[in-house]
């Protein structure tokens, strides 16, 4: 069973993706993660990634397929695995729907995990962080016992640029547009499942769990 979690920033693939590994059984692959791999192995393809990973780039699409291509091939994705924030443009999708087909296999499903625009907002600029400990904070879900301040050293909270409103907003915008041609794409082969992304979470898995027929 092979099957990719899509979804905006803050959506909750990550935490579906990491429940539904151990439920099913399935690696979970992320592209993060291979890129760290790879790199820390020196891989070839890692020491082309590298300075793209280390600039905060994004990595070449032949650099993360290959690498993808590869992780597939591994013992432990057999029974087939997860995708999660891959792929990103449809020439990595198309290139993982030839590589797949070359080995007799093909995605089952594309999960796509919908959550409003203003509730990611909500869920992704709410982060505070301390610049001495590194400690982390939500305005929502994990407030400071004093306002600004952290509660294991005591030192000023501050926000990372990227976690301010306008910015996510932006680069919610931004990754939407590339995510509605990837979801375009999964429809037109029958294969797009869409599943509301707000409320419990156990709930919002049991829900997928049900899709892949669990």
């Amino acid at each position: 069973m092979y099957v990719i979690l899509l979804g905006l920033p803050g959506a909750g693939k990550g935490t579906q993706a990491a429940h539904l590994s151990k439920t099913k059984g399935l690696p979970h692959i992320t592209t993060g993660e291979l890129f760290r791999e790879n790199i820390r192995l020196s891989t070839e393809l890692g020491l082309k990634a590298k300075p793209f990973y280390d600039a905060g780039q994004l990595v070449p699409d032949e650099l993360t397929t290959g690498m993808l291509l590869e992780r597939i091939e591994q013992p432990d994705c057999k029974p087939g695995c997860l995708f999660d924030g891959f792929p990103r443009t449809i020439e990595q999708a198309k290139a993982l729907d030839q590589a797949l087909a070359q080995r007799a296999r093909a995605i089952d499903r594309a999960i796509y995990i919908k959550v409003p625009t203003e509730e990611l907002v909500r869920r992704l600029a709410g982060r505070w962080n301390c610049r001495q400990c590194g400690a982390g904070y939500h305005e929502s879900s994990r407030r400071p016992k004093v306002a600004g301040l952290c509660d294991n050293c005591g030192n000023q909270l501050y926000q990372r640029q990227d976690d301010r409103p306008d910015v996510v907003r932006t680069r919610l915008e931004v990754n939407l547009a590339g995510l509605q041609t990837l979801l375009n794409y999964y429809c037109q082969q029958g294969k797009m499942v869409e599943i509301d992304g707000q409320g419990d979470v156990e709930a919002i898995g049991k829900e997928i769990q049900e899709v892949l027929g669990a």
